[in-house]
Formats: structure tokens, C-alpha cells, sequence
């Protein structure tokens, strides 16, 4: 018994190093309360808060939000629709993680995959889409960050199509909250989007398997329709989340967040100080409940060009907007004026002769 132990110590001790030495080396980057954040209007992409933007990041299932977008441009071209089916391939079949349980013997519509992409963030699904998009997963990873650069995602490499953590041999995909911020603005604007972000509960496979949306946000944050959570041990919790009200758009980014309860907190919170500083028609927003004001930047986030305070409510009306008072309305303003002080002077001398007579 002794020397089975010892043998076994023996071999353990050797072969840990090994697989070690060819696994990539993931550095923790979640913390309290996240590693990064951002907030965005839509609109016109300006950048309301930011901190940490720039740092370095794991993405984690977030990621899924370019396969997202890269299928449905291929869906635009013409290249393929959405009513194609897609085979189920064995690779997808063995992916592990989150997923809606494919099999080779299955296919589903681009339609359905792309739901199963977003709600239940089906690895199994990215994989056969990828495949079937690009004829291989490796060509797709191409086509992601080519259109990484076109986007200006300048801190941004992907290694796979569903952002788990790698494997040996492999590199974790990285990015940044300001990087994910211009695929979260080029995903605005493409309404056909929020058909598969915005859904929160959702049948595959006939009923069998009900899909159920990580996103809690789309419940509890009025307006939110978007996008996507990600998480794995040492990337921490993410979140891109988005919501629309009263014609304004605003996306809020937590990244590398420790705690999911947390994530969610402060993606809700910014949404909500996000539309506190954006004004609606003019006029300047308050939060019910808040006494916090509009978002500023952070001077050591943000490019000169934006690193301007905003004003916390509009001092003067828009002279755009602004009408001229009519004179009829200021004339009996002021004979009411007139009237009001006459007759204050009449009820004095009354009192006044009184007060004469009881002395």
C-alpha cells in the first residue's frame, strides 16, 4: 500500500507540471465592486462615464455578441438567411458549458440558433453557427476580428467563437470595456437585434428544452432590451446591458465583476444615471428617488475631447423652443397688480380711522 502511494504521489507530481506548462496563463482580473465600466448614449456614442475603460479584460460569453453581429451582416448581404438550416456538427456536440444540448442528428434555422446564441448563450449553438456561417470555427474567428478592426476595437483579439476559458495550447479572448462599447453601438443600430437580445423566456426544440435569458436586467430595468452577460471564474461577472425610454438609448458596461448580485446592482444604477444626464426634448431628466447627479467623466478615462463636465439641469429655456408671452396676458397682469396694491391701501386707511376713534 505504501508503494502504491508513493507511485501515485510520484505520477501526480509529474504530470501536474506538464499540463500546466501548456495551458495559457489566465491572470484574475475580476474585483469589487468590477474591473471596468462604461456608459454610453447611443445616440451619438458619447461617452457619459468611465472607469478603468481602457484596462485589459476577458470577455468571457460576451463575446457571442460578435457572432451575433457578423451572422446577421451575413444575413444582410444575401449570403444567408434565416430560414437556412444549419447541421449540427460533432464538434458542437461535445462543447461543454451553456448549452441547448445539440445533436449531430439535429438541425435547426439560423433563426433558432441565433435565439439559442443569445438567450441561453449556447455554446453548442455559436460553434454550429460559426461552422455554418464560415464553413470552419477558425475562419468565423476571423471574421470576427476583422470586424473587431473595421469597428475600431483596437484592444480586442478573439481566440473562439464562445468565450470559455482556455484550453491547453489555447488564448484567452481579450478585449475592453471601451472596445465593447463600439460593438454595443454598431449592435444599436440594427433594430433586428433585439428580436433575439430583448427575449427572456423561449421554447427549443418543440417545448422540449425551455430557454431561459441570464440577463436579469430585461425583468427588473424599465426598457432594457439588451444585450448579453458573460462569466467565468477569472474574468469575474460582465454584463453590456442596454434599455430605451422616451426615445433615448443608453448602454451600460460592467466588466470583471466578482460578485453577479453586484454586477447587476451597478449596470442598473448607471443605466438609470445615464438617462438622468441625457435630456429629453429639451428638458433636463430626474431620476425619482436619486439625489445623485448626472453622470461626469473621468478625466482619466476619457480623450480630451470629451472630458467636459455635463450640466446638471438646463438653466435657461431654449431659445429654439422659447415663445414670446402675448400682450394682452401681460396688460391684465398687470391691472391685477394695480388692483392688489389699491386695495391693500383702502383696508390701511380703514384700519387707520379706527384706530382714531378708540383713542
Amino acid at each position: 500500500m505504501k508503494h502504491f502511494v508513493l507511485t501515485l504521489l510520484i505520477v501526480l507530481t509529474t504530470i501536474t507540471p506538464l499540463a500546466r506548462a501548456g495551458r495559457a496563463h489566465i491572470q484574475q482580473v475580476s474585483q469589487d465592486p468590477y474591473a471596468a465600466a462604461l456608459v454610453l448614449n447611443a445616440a451619438n456614442g458619447e461617452t457619459l462615464f468611465a472607469r478603468h475603460a481602457d484596462k485589459i479584460i476577458y470577455p468571457a460569453s460576451v463575446i457571442k455578441l460578435m457572432v451575433l453581429l457578423v451572422t446577421l451582416d451575413y444575413v444582410e448581404k444575401g449570403s444567408i438567411t434565416l430560414d437556412d438550416m444549419v447541421p449540427v456538427t460533432v464538434e458542437a456536440y461535445k462543447m461543454g458549458g451553456s448549452q441547448v444540448y445539440l445533436d449531430p442528428k439535429e438541425q435547426f434555422s439560423v433563426n433558432d440558433m441565433l435565439y439559442a446564441l443569445m438567450i441561453q448563450s449556447a455554446n453548442d449553438a455559436a460553434v454550429a453557427l460559426a461552422t455554418y456561417v464560415a464553413g470552419s470555427k477558425e475562419h468565423f474567428v476571423e471574421l470576427m476580428n476583422q470586424q473587431a478592426q473595421h469597428l475600431g476595437m483596437k484592444n480586442t483579439h478573439f481566440y473562439s467563437v464562445h468565450g470559455l476559458p482556455p484550453a491547453t495550447g489555447q488564448h484567452v479572448d481579450v478585449s475592453t470595456a471601451r472596445d465593447l462599447g463600439k460593438l454595443a453601438l454598431a449592435l444599436a443600430k440594427q433594430p433586428l437585434v433585439f428580436t433575439y437580445t430583448g427575449v427572456k423566456v423561449r421554447n427549443f426544440r418543440g417545448g422540449q428544452f425551455v430557454m431561459r435569458n441570464h440577463n436579469h436586467l430585461l425583468e427588473k430595468v424599465e426598457g432594457c432590451d439588451g444585450f448579453k452577460t458573460g462569466y467565468f471564474k477569472a474574468a469575474g461577472f460582465s454584463i453590456i446591458a442596454t434599455a430605451k425610454r422616451k426615445g433615448r438609448r443608453i448602454i451600460a458596461i460592467i466588466m470583471g465583476s466578482s460578485d453577479r448580485k453586484v454586477r447587476d446592482a451597478q449596470a442598473t444604477e448607471l443605466l438609470a444615471r445615464g438617462f438622468a444626464a441625457v435630456p429629453v426634448q429639451g428638458k433636463s431628466v430626474i431620476v425619482p428617488g436619486t439625489k445623485q447627479p448626472p453622470i461626469t467623466a473621468n478625466k482619466n478615462d476619457l480623450p480630451p475631447a470629451t472630458n467636459k463636465r455635463r450640466p446638471q439641469a438646463v438653466k435657461a429655456a431654449d431659445p429654439a423652443t422659447a415663445t414670446a408671452t402675448p400682450w394682452f396676458v401681460t396688460t391684465i397682469k398687470v391691472v391685477i397688480g394695480v388692483a392688489i396694491v389699491l386695495l391693500t391701501l383702502l383696508i390701511w386707511k380703514k384700519r387707520q380711522k379706527k384706530n382714531r376713534f378708540r383713542q
